[in-house]
C-alpha cells in the first residue's frame, strides 16, 4: 500500500530527490544512500520496477491515469525533478565548492556515510555466519573498486550506452558510486561534465535564438553522446530496479548486508585526506577538455598531521554523521506519525 501524501510531503520528496541527484554527481558517493537512510528506497525499487509490460499496455491506450497510478508515478515525479534540477543547480555548486573546500566537502561526506552505515546497522536484524560472509564480501567488492586505475576516454556510442546502464547503480545500489565507476571506465568527465555543458549551451544559445550550434559537429556529437547516455541511464535504471527488488523480496537480509558492505567499501573512495592524481600529455602539461576541466586519474590518500585544518575536517566528519542521523530520526518519526 502506497502512502498518501499532501503537498507538503511531495516538496520533501523534491528536496531529497535533490540531495539524492547531488550525491551521484560526487565520485565515491552514491545517491541510492540518500533513498536508504531517508526511508525511500523500497518505494523508489519498487515503483521502478513496475514500469513493465502492464506500464506501456496503460500507457499506448491511452489509460493515462491508470498508468501514473499503477507506476507510483506521482513519486517517481517528485524524485526525478529533484535530480533534475540538482543536476543544473546543486551540481554546479557541488562542483565550487569541491574546488575551494574539497577537504571539508570529502570531510562532510566521509561523516555522511559513516552515518549511513550507523543507520543500516540499526535496521539490520540478528547477524550470522551468512549474512556476515555477504557483508565482508560487499566490503571487499566495495575496496576493490575504489583502488582501481581509470581507463582512458572513449565516446564509442555503444559504450556510452553501456556507461549509461552502468552509470544508475548509484541510484538502485547504494554504496555503489556511478560517478566513480564512470571515472573507472574513463567516461566521467566526457558524460558528467562535457555533454552537461554542451546542451546548458545549446539551452542557452536557443533562448537568445542562436541556432549556430546546429552547423557545429563536436556539439552535435556532445549532444549525440548526452541522448545516448539518458537512454541507457533509463534502461539500466529500470532493469536494476527488477533485479533489486527480486533480491530484496528473496534474499533480503543477504542483499542488505552486501548494500552494507558496498557503503563501507566507499569509504576508500571518499577519505578526506588524499591528492588528486591528474593524466599529464607527454609533455607534462595537464590533460583538460574544452571546458579546462582536468582529467582524474587517481588519489593517493594519506594520513593527516595534527592541525587547525585537520581538526575543522573532524568537525565536518561529526557534522556529516549529525546530518545523516538526524535524517534518519526524522524519517521513523513521520512514520510513526503516519
Amino acid at each position: 500500500m502506497k502512502p498518501e501524501r499532501n503537498t507538503l510531503d511531495y516538496l520533501l520528496l523534491i528536496l531529497k530527490g535533490i540531495a539524492m541527484g547531488a550525491a551521484n554527481k560526487v565520485p565515491g558517493v552514491s545517491g541510492g544512500i540518500v533513498a536508504f537512510v531517508a526511508g525511500f528506497y523500497e518505494e523508489f525499487i519498487y515503483s521502478l520496477q513496475r514500469i513493465n509490460k502492464t506500464a506501456l499496455k496503460l500507457f499506448f491506450t491511452g489509460r493515462f491515469k491508470s498508468f501514473v497510478r499503477y507506476i507510483n508515478g506521482s513519486f517517481l515525479a517528485a524524485i526525478i525533478l529533484g535530480m533534475l534540477v540538482s543536476f543544473f543547480t546543486v551540481s554546479k555548486l557541488l562542483d565550487y565548492l569541491l574546488i575551494n573546500y574539497k577537504l571539508y566537502v570529502w570531510s562532510m561526506f566521509f561523516g555522511m556515510i559513516i552515518g549511513s552505515i550507523y543507520s543500516i546497522s540499526k535496521r539490520f536484524g540478528k547477524w550470522n555466519l551468512k549474512s556476515i560472509s555477504f557483508l565482508l564480501l560487499g566490503t571487499l567488492v566495495g575496496l576493490g573498486i575504489s583502488f582501481l586505475d581509470p581507463a582512458t576516454e572513449n565516446d564509442n556510442l555503444f559504450f556510452v550506452f553501456l556507461c549509461g546502464i552502468i552509470s544508475v547503480s548509484g541510484m538502485t545500489l547504494p554504496g555503489l558510486s556511478g560517478s566513480f565507476i564512470l571515472i573507472i571506465i574513463g567516461n566521467y568527465v566526457l558524460l558528467l561534465i562535457d555533454s552537461v555543458n554542451a546542451l546548458y549551451d545549446t539551452f542557452t544559445e536557443v533562448i537568445s535564438g542562436d541556432y549556430s550550434f546546429l552547423e557545429n559537429t563536436a556539439r552535435i556529437r556532445m549532444l549525440q553522446v548526452l541522448a545516448v547516455f539518458t537512454t541507457g541511464s533509463v534502461v539500466g535504471m529500470v532493469s536494476f530496479s527488477h533485479l533489486m527488488n527480486h533480491l530484496l523480496q528473496k534474499f533480503k537480509v543477504q542483499t542488505i548486508a552486501v548494500i552494507k558492505g558496498f557503503i563501507i567499501g566507499s569509504l576508500g573512495v571518499v577519505w578526506p585526506w588524499k591528492n588528486t592524481v591528474y593524466k599529464t600529455a607527454a609533455d607534462g602539461t595537464f590533460l583538460v577538455t574544452n571546458h579546462n576541466e582536468k582529467i582524474i586519474e587517481n588519489y593517493k590518500r594519506f594520513i593527516p598531521e595534527l592541525s587547525t585544518n585537520t581538526l575543522t575536517a573532524v568537525g565536518f566528519i561529526a557534522l556529516g554523521i549529525l546530518a545523516i542521523v538526524t535524517l534518519e530520526w526524522y524519517g521513523h518519526k513521520q512514520k510513526i506519525t503516519t
